[in-house]
């Protein structure tokens, strides 16, 4: 154990060695993130400032699209920066740290995409207990439950890496750290942390895409009794959430879930659920739900009035 105090720094290698790639990648990812940050800041501007903010589904909507800036937050910025830098190296502290807050912030954003099919489960199939079962007092407390389970399960990723010795190298062929990638540049035997991580991180996305996946077929299945407007209307909201769930789940799963030791692959994957998806996340639920739609258009208007308009 008292080896790992050899290696103070990593050196993240990223995603790519060509240069020209990198600066074209450095324009996209760029652009990536402040859609991502500007979609989700009129999504949470959008339901904050009107009646949307009433509804659990709106409720957990606009943390999704807070958990979603803060999740891309801790990965992009680096990202970003390292691939016009010569020096993309992270020091140890720094490392564990960003690990954490992915992990908790992504693992907080999983724990509500479920209380959102929950939510979707409840007003489909239990129309006239829905306020009672999801009051405002209920969905705080499942946000306050979802934090609080992420923050197990990402100090659990720490306390799995802070007992990894590592005496070199300290390349992470990786462009952000995370436990796979650290555990292949340990000096001990790793099968162990393997077998730990595989059974937190991926048994818990396995079962809760397993669980998202059940409630869908039994709202779906519920649909059919339901009138053609209130089936369209439903399958409308129904459809942003699957989308969202499929774009966020399948590349975690392929990742935390190893089927090949092909770390390029990882980081592929890694792409989708990092950036990809969070910025694709404001746009599939504006583009199809009218409600959201109908609020954005006002709130942009207003701001319009405000900023261009003289009084």
């Amino acid at each position: 154990m008292g080896d790992k105090n050899n290696v103070t720094e990593f050196i993240l290698l990223g995603l790519f060695n060509n240069q020209e790639m990198k600066e074209t990648c450095f324009v996209f990812f760029l652009f990536c993130y402040l859609v991502i940050l500007l979609g989700n800041f009129f999504i949470l501007t959008t339901i904050r400032f009107s009646q949307l903010s009433e509804q659990p589904m709106y409720f957990f909507l606009s943390y999704l699209s807070f958990m979603d800036v803060c999740f891309t937050s801790t990965v992009a910025p680096k990202l970003i920066v390292n691939l016009l830098s010569q020096r993309t190296t992270i020091s140890y502290n720094n490392c564990m740290a960003q690990m954490f807050y992915a992990h908790f912030f992504g693992a907080t954003e999983i724990f509500i995409l479920v209380a959102m099919a929950y939510d979707r489960y409840v007003a489909i199939c239990k129309p006239l207990h829905y306020m009672v079962i999801m009051s405002r007092r209920v969905c705080y407390l499942i946000v306050v439950a979802s934090c609080i389970g992420a923050f197990l399960h990402s100090i659990m990723q720490v306390l799995i890496a802070v007992q990894l010795p590592f005496c070199g190298p300290n390349k992470i062929d990786h462009y952000f750290c995370d436990v796979f990638p650290l555990l292949k540049l340990a000096c001990t035997d790793t099968f162990l942390f393997i077998i730990a991580i595989i059974g937190t991180t991926g048994i818990l996305s396995i079962l809760t895409f397993v669980a998202l996946i059940i409630s869908y077929i039994i709202i779906l299945t519920t649909l059919r009794t339901h009138s053609s407007e209130g089936r369209r209307k439903a399958l409308s909201t129904c459809g942003s959430h699957i989308t969202v769930v499929l774009m966020f789940f399948v590349p975690l799963i392929f990742t935390y879930v190893p089927t090949s030791n092909s770390v390029n692959e990882d980081k592929v994957f890694a792409l989708f659920y990092t950036i990809i998806a969070p910025m694709f996340n404001p746009l599939i639920y504006s583009l199809r739900n009218t409600d959201m739609k109908n609020a954005m258009r006002k709130q942009l208007f207003k701001m319009l009035d405000y900023y261009f308009l003289p009084e």
